[in-house]
Order: structure tokens, then sequence, then C-alpha cells
């Protein structure tokens, strides 16, 4: 269903990656720190893939168009943990283990604003972040190892109202792995979401913007690591509206959980098998409208660097799973607005088109070689003389293992004793 169009080296191990939501345009945050923003290639057959790109930013070829890094900087002092772009894309969010939060320009990089996030209450050190959610344009969910969930008021898609979280929840008792917003009910007026799925350990809830946290389900006995809602499946009266939330789970198995009954999942689909359990599903994301074969699919990324295609209705694996990496997880995916798969991973990021059809691979074999050129090696240009807050240490690279989005451990102070207002 799909082939590789392009890898992107990174210069260290990948944390976290966001896609722009209006244009071709990936940012992933790193294991030292850094934060970069490439503009991937045009789409085939518009406008911007017949415009020459600017060879000097060009950092790998795939033979037809280029991969340009837009802005890289050194933005956190220790791992940048989770990223986010604003509603309008505008802004990109970052948060890392030096626990600061930032909001920069997302053309730029530069620091627009900054807040020290809450310590840990137990111990008075840095809760580290694990995932950033811009739920609407005034709203901003950050969640942490502790288990803890902020609600930030924004004064604009870039700045903060305050230094402090408007709201904070505890809907799980370790650290939040993943946070799916729900669609807004029919009577709604502002046609935003105010309600929220998240997993932590072993256990879903749900959380309502004004109320606060609703219903936490049952201790599901398996880690919960990766959650994403589905929409227009078939409804089946007194037994399925046809909204589900999809669940990754630490051994391999997707859980499938009706839309209003939270206490316990419904379905259970097994990605893949192992002895003594399955791979780790780290990351999910929905195919697209108009990508694959028009069904309900959803793309699995699993702890062994494969990528998994699930058919919902037939709940099946499809076909044989894409590489992404030899060893590293697939910790994020995602498509842009092209409908390419991106998937990162370890030292790595790919770039996933669509396959042609046996027809058009027989027309055009030349293109198709011609686009799958992979460049080794990494970016050595670690100059960050733009940068406002850019550092001279860069911790060196980790292995991080599969399922874990947290890497527990003790944080070391980053020396800043207040909140600092804009920049």
């Amino acid at each position: 269903m799909f082939e590789n169009l392009c890898t992107l080296p990174l210069s260290s191990e990948l944390f976290t990656q966001a896609l722009h939501p209006n244009e071709p345009i990936l940012a992933v945050g790193l294991f030292g720190g850094h934060v970069e923003s490439f503009r991937l290639p045009a789409v085939a057959g518009t406008q911007s893939d017949d415009d020459d790109g600017d060879g000097d930013t060009s950092v790998l070829s795939t033979g037809t168009s280029t991969i340009e890094t837009e802005w890289r900087t050194r933005r956190h002092k220790g791992s940048c943990r989770a990223l986010a772009y604003s509603a309008d894309g505008e802004a990109l969010y970052s948060a890392g283990t030096d626990g600061i939060l930032k909001a920069a320009s997302s053309s730029t990089g530069k620091v627009l604003s900054k807040i020290l996030l809450p310590l840990t209450p137990s111990s008075d050190s840095i809760d580290p972040p694990t995932l950033i959610h811009a739920l609407s344009p005034q709203t901003l969910l950050l969640a942490t190892d502790s288990g803890a969930l902020h609600l930030y008021d924004l004064r604009t898609s870039s700045t903060f109202a305050t230094g402090k979280p408007s709201q904070t929840h505890y809907p799980h008792e370790d650290y939040i792995s993943s946070l799916t917003p729900l669609p807004p009910s029919a009577a709604s007026t502002s046609g935003l979401s105010k309600q929220w799925v998240t997993t932590g350990a072993t256990t879903l809830a749900v959380t309502d913007l004004r109320r606060g946290v609703l219903v936490k389900s049952e201790d599901q006995e398996e880690e919960l690591l990766s959650s994403v809602y589905v929409g227009g499946l078939p409804h089946r009266p007194g037994r399925s509206s046809g909204e589900k939330v999809l669940v990754g789970s630490s051994t391999g198995v997707l859980t499938l959980w009706e839309k209003g009954v939270w206490d316990d999942q419904d379905e259970r689909i097994y990605v893949d098998r192992g002895i003594g359990g399955g791979e780790s599903l780290d990351s999910l994301v929905v195919m697209p409208e108009g990508v694959g074969d028009g069904g309900k699919n959803v793309v699995v990324g699993c702890g062994d660097g494969t990528i998994r295609i699930v058919q919902l209705g037939q709940n099946r694996v499809m076909g044989e799973p894409l590489r992404h990496d030899e060893v590293e997880a697939v910790v994020g995916l995602g498509f842009d607005v092209g409908g390419r798969l991106i998937s990162g991973g370890g030292s790595i990021v790919k770039v996933w088109e669509e396959k042609l059809s046996l027809d058009d691979e027989e027309d055009s074999e030349e293109d198709v070689g011609l686009k799958k050129r992979t460049l080794d090696g990494d970016d050595s240009n670690d100059s960050d003389k733009d940068a406002a807050d850019s550092s001279d240490d860069e911790e060196g690279a980790r292995k991080r293992r599969k399922k874990r989005k947290k890497g527990k451990g003790k944080v070391s102070d980053s020396g800043i004793l207040k909140f600092k207002g804009l920049e």
C-alpha cells in the first residue's frame, strides 16, 4: 500500500514529532534538546513541485525534490519531550526535561513566550512532560510523568495568559502516555472539542474541559501506550454508535472502546503475536479519506520498528509490515497535508507514499527508482547562533527502547528560578 519516498537522518534520537496542519512541514524534538523544522518534498502535481528550492538548505535529495531545513535550534537543556502546533499552525509549542514550556514562531523558530511547568507535588522536583496537545485556539493541554494534566489558557495562539495552568487534573496515577480529543457533540455551538481520552499505565480516562475527570476504566492489566478516535464505523442499534477509541497496548493488542462506554474495552485485535506477548504498539494514526483502499484503516507503529495497517470492520492486519527501522520503535506516526505517511523512530524519519498501480509502475519505472534514494549520515551543522535560547552542552545519544515515552529517572535542575515573560 505504501513505499518509502525518502529517509531523513537526524542528529540525535527522536523523542517526538509534529506535522503542520496546513503545509508539508515536519517538526522534530530530539534527545539532545534540539528542535528542527523541515519542509518536506512537494506533493507531485502541486505548484511548489515545479519550484526550485534553495540549495543551501537542502539536507536530502530524493532525485526529484528535496527536504529542506527551515530552522534548527537547541530549544531545551535536556531532551525535548513534546511538540505540538497551534490550530492555525502559526505557533509551535515545545516542552522538555528542563521543565520549561515554550511557544515559538513555527516559521522562524523564534521563542515568543516561555513558562516553568509546575513541580511534582510530592518532591518539589521537575515533573517532565510526556505530551502536548492544542485542544483549541484557547486551550493547550500538557501531560507529565507524574500523571498530571495541566490546562493552559492562551491569550493568543502563541502566548500564555498566565504563568500557571488554569486547571490541573490527575486522571492517572502514573505517566500519561497518550491523549485523544473527542469530537464535539451535535449540540455544540463552538464546534470545538471539550472532552478527551487519555491513557496512563493500565487505565483509560475521560476528562471534560469544565467538569474535570468524568470516568476511569477498570485496570486493563496491560500497559496502554497509544490511542486514536475513529468515527463513521457501521452503526449497530443497541450495540454500537459507529464511534470508537482504539488503544495500543504493550503486548501487541489493539483494543476497541465504544464511545460513551468507558468502563471496559469491547473488542480486541491482535496486531502482533509473540511468545510472552507481542511487540508494543507505540503509535497510532487513522488513515485519511482518499488514502488507501477507501475503508476505515489505522496505521500502527510497533516496538520492533515495523509499521502495520489494520483494517477495521474486518479487524485484521493487512499485507506485509513496512520496515521503518531494524531495531528502534516507531514512536511517531502522522499524515501530512498531501496524504503521505510520516514515520519517526530511532534517529530517522521516513516519508511514505502510496504505491503506484501496476500499470502506473510500468509507465514510470525510472521515476519511482529515482524517488527511492536514501541519504546516509546526519546534519553536522550544530550552530545555533540565531536562537535566543541556545545552550552549549548537548547530552550524548541514548538508546530508548520500545514502549517507554517517559524516560524515568532523576532530572537535573534547570537553574531557572522564576517565570519569564515574552521574549
